[in-house]
């Protein structure tokens, strides 16, 4: 029986008729470039194969390829299309079921090789998984992580094809940005706000990623953690950290003789008299990347209030002494492990009397505020807002952001 293919470019041609080959024994590094023709037998018993398509095809080429073993579901026949479509598709194909057998006729340029016959075959596309560079890289398990902790690039050069290949990665991601925290105020300064917080981790699917990306180079920038004010000064807010098109603002500064300044998470309000705390969640997104910083509504001789922290509201200060604890931060598995990002500074106290402690810093890097000495300043790479000062000390300084990507890669 005589298949016909017609097309505007050639007038017909006929399928089926292949001069079979004798049969090729796979060992895992000698690949097989086809002859159109022709039929080939492949036995993967030892090794997986390689199986090149011709460099130059004619429309009506055409290819048959047979298991001989039955053994291609335990090392599989990769069909490499050598600069031609495979169905259409630039990708390569995989054949990983026992017994199959294909045959494969060139069209054009646009279809490039199709199968007009198949047989036990499952799927005839090849897995491909997401692969990129930049950053420090680990894993965990079949996900590849990418840390910045400073300005960078993440470099994209494949994606993953599923669900077009259901045994392929997916072409999305998940992410972590964090951004610089804010400093804390000089002399009974309120705390520092932590860096926005914003991620998709854990996102639907078995965490394989909610984020699409494509094969490009998106810039990476990790906000610098702001200034601590001195005595009497105010300091500084934190800076954004941007990946692709999220953006989470920076940590705002704690207030010195102020009140606390807007921001991804707002800093507290200085101590001594009634001051407000910033506003978080400032440019508004959803969910909402942080909270507002405390308020200091006691009279003079009040401690300041605490920064707020991606999970919780700075502390109020009602008075009388004591500075007020920064608000928690919160803890993310995207690295395979938990850590806690973006906890709020703590407020300055206005005397290093007993009982009057050091008010903590919210748990992810939060800085604690001053009380005999000055502020402590947000850790780095958490988006820690920086501990307010004390009468006389300095406050401190907010803790750098960071940007973490996450993907299956196998």
């Amino acid at each position: 029986m005589t298949t016909k293919i017609t097309n505007k470019n050639f007038s017909s041609v006929s399928n089926i008729g292949v001069s079979w080959q004798s049969v090729i024994v796979a060992d895992g590094s000698t690949a097989t470039t086809g002859v159109a023709g022709r039929g080939y037998f492949i036995n993967t018993t030892s090794a997986a194969h390689t199986f090149t398509l011709p460099t130059i095809a004619t429309a009506g080429d055409t290819i048959s390829i047979k298991d001989y073993a039955g053994t291609f579901a335990t090392n599989k026949l990769t069909i490499a299309r050598n600069g031609h479509n495979i169905q259409g598709v630039a990708n390569n194909s995989l054949i990983g079921t026992n017994r199959a057998s294909v045959t494969l006729v060139y069209i054009d340029v646009t279809r490039g090789w199709e199968f007009v016959k198949e047989s036990n075959v499952a799927t005839l596309g090849q897995a491909l998984f997401t692969s990129a560079t930049g950053g420090t890289i680990t894993t965990s398990g079949n996900f590849k992580i990418h840390s910045f902790t400073g300005d960078g690039c993440f470099v994209v050069s494949s994606l993953g094809n599923s669900p077009t290949v259901p045994t392929g990665g997916p072409s999305n991601v998940d992410y972590l940005v964090v951004a610089g925290g804010g400093g804390g105020g000089g002399s009974i300064g309120g705390g520092g706000g932590a860096g926005g917080y914003r991620t998709t981790f854990p996102s639907p699917g078995c965490n394989a990623g909610s984020f699409p990306i494509t094969a490009t180079t998106f810039p990476i920038t990790v906000g610098a953690g702001g200034s601590g004010g001195g005595a009497p000064d105010i300091g500084g807010s934190g800076s954004n950290s941007i990946f692709s098109t999220i953006t989470s603002a920076g940590g705002g500064r704690g207030g010195s003789y102020t009140i606390g300044v807007s921001g991804g998470s707002g800093g507290g309000g200085a101590g001594e008299s009634n001051f407000a705390g910033g506003t978080g969640n400032t440019p508004p997104v959803s969910p909402p990347q942080g909270n507002n910083g405390g308020t200091t509504t006691g009279t003079a001789c009040t401690g300041a209030s605490g920064g707020g922290g991606a999970a919780a509201v700075g502390t109020n200060s009602p008075g009388p002494k004591a500075g007020r604890a920064g608000g928690a931060g919160s803890t993310n598995n995207i690295t395979g492990s938990p850590v806690a990002y973006a906890g709020g500074g703590g407020g300055g106290s206005r005397t290093n009397e007993a009982p009057f402690g050091a008010a903590a810093g919210g748990t992810g890097g939060g800085g604690a505020g001053g009380n005999v000495t000055g502020g402590v300043a947000g850790t780095a790479n958490t988006g820690g807002g920086g501990g307010g000062g004390n009468p006389g000390g300095a406050a401190a300084a907010g803790g750098k952001g960071i940007v973490i990507i996450r993907y299956k890669f196998q």
